[in-house]
């Protein structure tokens, strides 16, 4: 975990919190900042031996969190995980939808196949996880659903068009949510990470410090981005600290150009 220090919010201390893909990458900060908030943690991943050891690492710092083996592109799956959490303490305050699947294919081997599985991993699990726990939060009149986007679609990163499209989606469908549960207290809104220097990212695209320096000197902050930088974000708008945020896109990628 890179030692970036964690704002603290009282409020989410007891709050239960659902994140999707929290065994590795970014999903593992998030899992892990909330931890840190004394947040009621329950998180999914198809990836169950990297999930069992998170899940192991965290129960040794306090308050266990709860890992549930799920294929999210799978929604029987996905709900089940979904009412389990629901049935820890009193609910889901905090939907976390962060897993997704950035493989490149060059735009003219697309096949039909690849594009239903880009679209069930990247948007699909999004729209039928707050769906899900909508019908829940309505009746507590609160609740926060936080949708992982990207600003790949915006920089146009090569190769990526399945998962460009479905990211950029995903800011229509946060802005729908907003518009039509707002009436109910449940806001909605949507992360969009830059460059942000997960193991996947080390492994297989930015696999020497001259790629890594070249981003980074593309971003007005000097530094590389982790999965903590997202963390911040995200608790501060599971916190009721951004009460009146919603329908909002916020851009974590130290303001690249």
């Amino acid at each position: 975990m890179n030692e970036i220090s964690l704002a603290r919010y009282a409020d989410l201390a007891d709050r239960t919190v659902f994140i999707s893909g929290g065994a590795s990458g970014i999903g593992a900060d998030l899992v892990a900042a909330f931890h840190e908030q004394g947040s009621m943690v329950v998180f999914v991943d198809i990836d169950e031996t990297a999930g069992r050891a998170l899940e192991a690492a965290l129960s040794e710092k306090g308050r266990a969190p709860l890992f549930l083996p799920c294929d999210v592109t799978d929604i029987a799956q996905l709900r089940a995980a979904l009412e389990a959490a629901e049935a820890r303490g009193a609910g889901i305050d905090v939907l976390l939808n962060n897993a997704a699947n950035d493989t490149r294919i060059d735009l003219a081997d697309v096949t039909e196949a690849q594009w239903s599985q880009a679209v069930d991993v990247n948007l699909k699990h999004q729209f039928f996880a707050a769906q899900t726990v909508c019908g829940w939060m309505k009746g507590r009149g609160r609740g926060s659903i936080i949708n992982l986007g990207s600003t790949a679609p915006e920089i146009m990163v090569e190769t990526l068009v399945l998962y460009n499209a479905c990211k950029a989606a995903i800011r229509g469908l946060t802005r729908s949510i907003a518009r039509d549960m707002g009436r109910y207290g449940i806001r909605a809104n949507t992360i969009m990470p830059g460059a942000i220097l997960t193991a996947r990212q080390r492994a297989l695209w930015l696999t020497d410090q001259a790629a890594i320096d070249a981003v980074v000197a593309r971003q007005c902050l000097p530094r590389e981005l982790c999965g903590r930088d997202v963390a911040q974000m995200a608790l501060f708008l599971a916190s009721d600290a951004s009460a009146a945020c919603t329908a909002q896109d916020f851009i974590v990628d130290g303001g690249m150009i």
